[in-house]
């Protein structure tokens, strides 16, 4: 079970971070319980192959994320924090959640690698993929809650989408 547990763990990680190329952008919905420091806007992220939730998370092959955001006010470092809502238990990613988002930042082209620190009204791209691999379960509802924060706990962008595992 442990085992199991892990495997879904990482496959929804994949699944979270499994975003990019949607001209249109995802559609996501703000995380109701968390205040983001930076609200999520329409068209600021994108998850590969999928434009409208539940986004599915097809085994054997890499999702990317790809997310946009311009913070109000000055970040030393930003985290990782990612689960799956599956029948209401959180299932963190593993391998991605509790990680440094900094390597993972660029400038808003999307290519000049820009890391922390960040500066206040300076726009970034977040960009993160997985490989879903065909050992996780096949699973037909969750939610995918990505989360973006500093050390210190505060919060500055946070988004859930509904997705599946096929």
């Amino acid at each position: 079970m442990k085992m199991f547990s892990a495997n879904l763990a990482l496959l929804v990680v994949v699944v979270g971070c499994s975003v990019y190329g949607s001209a249109n952008g995802t559609v996501v919905e703000s995380c109701g319980a968390t205040r983001s420091l930076v609200p999520i806007e329409e068209n600021t992220v994108d998850i590969s192959n999928c434009e409208v939730g539940p986004c599915k998370l097809k085994r054997r092959t890499t999702v990317s994320i790809n997310q946009k955001f311009t913070p109000t006010e000055d970040i030393k470092n930003l985290d990782t924090t990612v689960f799956a809502k599956i029948v209401g238990l959180p299932l963190p990613f593993i391998g991605v959640d509790g990680t440094s988002a900094c390597p993972f930042l660029f400038a808003e082209d999307g290519e000049t690698k820009l890391g922390c620190p960040l500066k206040a009204g300076v726009p970034v791209t977040y960009r993160r993929s997985f490989d879903v691999l065909e050992i996780y379960p096949k699973i037909p509802s969750l939610t995918v809650h990505w989360e973006l924060q500093t050390k210190s706990g505060k919060t500055i962008t946070c988004f859930e989408v509904p997705a599946k595992i096929v």
